[in-house]
């Protein structure tokens, strides 16, 4: 069985397990849950759709020179700083930064300052922090969350360049 079945399987077993939940609770959560999960659906799948759009544009419109050259294999821990201060300047959401990390895989990025980037990007985005966090959180916790974390993107950079290509 591939690893990719056996994803599906858990996946798709969850969905289940979860609906047959919300079936036993009573007909109208069911329907209730059926009604926002399908709206839920409808508004993230445009996003998906510019989000993959949007990354392939970004891959047209950067030449690969600039990738190789300041995210390549051989930029060594200088790409890897680059990626993650691009990775904490990068708005949006899931899609953009994992599509643009996708997308600089492709052009020629290395593993390990790619890491950097997504891993920066999830921990870091600077807009996030602003917009999302520092509203609903004490800034003084969010700040403290953020230095915490910023050792993360360059020791799993380090952990990927010392096993090779992940």
């Amino acid at each position: 069985m591939s690893a990719a079945l056996l994803i599906d399987i858990i996946l798709w077993g969850s969905v289940a397990a979860v609906g047959f939940i919300a079936f036993q609770r009573g007909p109208n959560i069911l329907t209730a849950s059926l009604r926002e999960g399908s709206m839920d659906f409808v508004r993230i799948v445009p996003r998906i759709a510019l989000g993959v759009i949007g990354s392939g544009y970004i891959a047209a419109v950067i030449p690969q020179e600039i990738i190789t050259g300041w995210l390549g294999p051989n930029s060594g821990w200088l790409g890897v700083l680059t990626a993650v201060i691009a990775g904490a300047a990068t708005p949006g959401g899931p899609v953009v930064g994992f599509s643009i990390g996708a997308v600089a895989l492709k052009a020629g990025g290395g593993p390990p300052q790619v890491i950097a980037y997504v891993i920066a990007w999830a921990l870091f985005a600077f807009q996030r922090l602003l917009l999302w966090e520092i509203p609903f959180m004490p800034a003084r916790f969010v700040w403290f969350r953020a230095a915490v974390s910023l050792p993360f993107p360059f020791l799993a950079a380090a952990i990927a360049m010392a096993v090779g290509k992940p």
